[in-house]
């Protein structure tokens, strides 16, 4: 696969979030979000909901070293770099007072990317809530979607004249069903009635959001990512058609057919009429998003049983649940490259997004350092083969202008702690060095970067 075959129009990029990377969880004026509270949550054996018992902390100390992780994105030969701003950062409670110092942070990190000649690609929230939003209900609580509205505003208008790409929500479908159906996420919510209202208000945050940002910013390329899989079905003959119809339904449909104006698709999956006690005369009418882009998120396929509970079907937290001989990353995750191939003309065929751009895609492997080198091939045959089907898209008329690795760095992996390495850089969590693998060595040679093996 030689990347130069995109063209120049292409847009090249990694991806971090503020949660993973940056530490410093009270530097500065920041308040708490819900994943400081959950990291360090407790059961009664004193066991936390992390797999390794670790927090995002230090994580790879980013708030500190910025200037060194965007001089590696030059180095590897990257023109774009996707990071999230954290909310508590900015609004320390999620509403009123603005944190000047969070914003200007967030100012400096984005001169940097500028001064090194990068675009920064600006995600309004990668599941970092403010603590004192979730004190009074968090995304249960219609009110949250007002708060996003006004936080929208209140960035658009503080760093719109530097940046021009802005993604309003990273995967909607983590934020409601890992967090709020599920429970391994924070706020770590088991609950059918929290699901169905945390559904219907990040998909009217994402809508207001967008006319909000739109109204405080001149010229902005609007967007936002969903996570999107081909689901399959399990069960005999029918029945396994009838799983996978509801399954995209509720894994796909829910979060994309809302915001582009079509409603919930409840006729495919039944368990989605209880959102309908959420929804306010008017809402419908009104749910279309001022989108320029959507961003296409895919690591694997998530496949369902024949019982339509959200619950029951496999994310990518627990395993892909591909065929015995699949290859998988080292998280299980099935290795299924066609699949993004699948969710691209999916989104196409509504014909509604004007540009597709994969905003993550990447695998986790078991890294290790060897004589000052990571040696990763598996991840370099990963993406070899995943941006094949971006090619093969591309060739067949889906616009999609953009890819984005993730991640820069090995970092918080969420709920699974340190322990997965999805990074094209190692990071050495006690050093805090950093060690570009040999998949950021590839990438370096054949975007023009000046990043070579020593």
């Amino acid at each position: 696969m030689r990347l130069a075959d995109f063209g120049d129009d292409f847009t090249w990029g990694v991806a971090t979030a503020a949660y993973q990377i940056e530490g410093s969880p009270d530097a500065d004026g920041k308040g708490p979000s819900i994943w400081d509270t959950f990291t360090h949550r407790r059961n009664w054996r004193g066991k936390t909901p992390i797999a390794d018992g670790t927090t995002g902390d230090e994580a790879t100390d980013s708030y500190r070293r910025y200037a060194e992780d965007i001089a590696l994105i030059r180095d590897l030969g990257f023109s774009a770099y996707r990071f999230s701003l954290s909310w508590p950062r900015i609004q320390p409670t999620g509403s009123s007072r603005v944190n000047r110092a969070g914003l200007d942070h967030y100012r400096r990190v984005i001169e940097e990317c500028l001064a090194n000649g990068i675009e920064p690609w600006v995600t309004l929230y990668h599941w970092d809530l403010p603590q004192g939003l979730q004190d009074t209900g968090g995304w249960t609580n219609r009110e949250t979607a007002h708060r996003f509205t006004d936080y929208a505003q209140i960035v658009g208008e503080a760093l719109g004249d530097l940046v021009e790409h802005w993604m309003l929500f990273n995967e909607p479908l983590n934020i409601v069903i890992s967090g709020h159906l599920v429970g391994n996420f924070a706020p770590g919510k088991r609950s059918l009635p929290a699901y169905f209202a945390s559904l219907h208000h990040v998909n009217l945050a994402t809508v207001w959001g967008s006319h909000a940002l739109r109204s405080a910013t001149s010229g902005a390329d609007i967007g936002t990512t969903q996570y999107l899989t081909p689901p399959v079905g399990g069960g005999p003959g029918p029945l396994a058609d009838l799983a996978a119809r509801s399954a995209d339904a509720v894994l796909n449909r829910a979060f994309v057919e809302p915001i582009i104006g079509r409603g919930y698709p409840w006729e495919e999956a039944g368990l989605l009429r209880g959102v309908r006690a959420y929804i306010r005369d008017g809402d419908l009418d009104e749910m279309t998003a001022d989108l320029d882009f959507l961003g296409v998120q895919y690591y694997t396929r998530l496949r369902a049983p024949f019982l339509p509970i959200p619950g029951l079907w496999t994310v990518p937290q627990f395993g892909g649940g591909g065929a015995d001989d699949a290859p998988t990353t080292s998280l299980g995750w099935e290795i299924m490259p066609e699949g993004l191939g699948m969710v691209l003309d999916a989104m196409h065929a509504y014909d509604h997004f004007p540009r597709l751009v994969v905003t993550e895609g990447g695998a986790s492997f078991d890294d290790r350092v060897v004589d000052g080198r990571v040696h990763d091939p598996a991840r370099i045959a990963y993406y070899s083969s995943h941006l094949a089907e971006v090619a093969a898209a591309r060739e067949r008329g889906v616009p999609v202008d953009g890819y984005f690795a993730w991640s820069l760095l090995d970092n918080f992996e969420w709920a699974l702690g340190l322990v997965p390495r999805f990074g094209l850089v190692y990071t050495d969590y006690a050093t805090q060095a950093r060690i570009i693998k040999d998949s950021g060595y590839w990438f370096a040679e054949q975007l023009g970067g000046s990043a070579r093996p020593g």
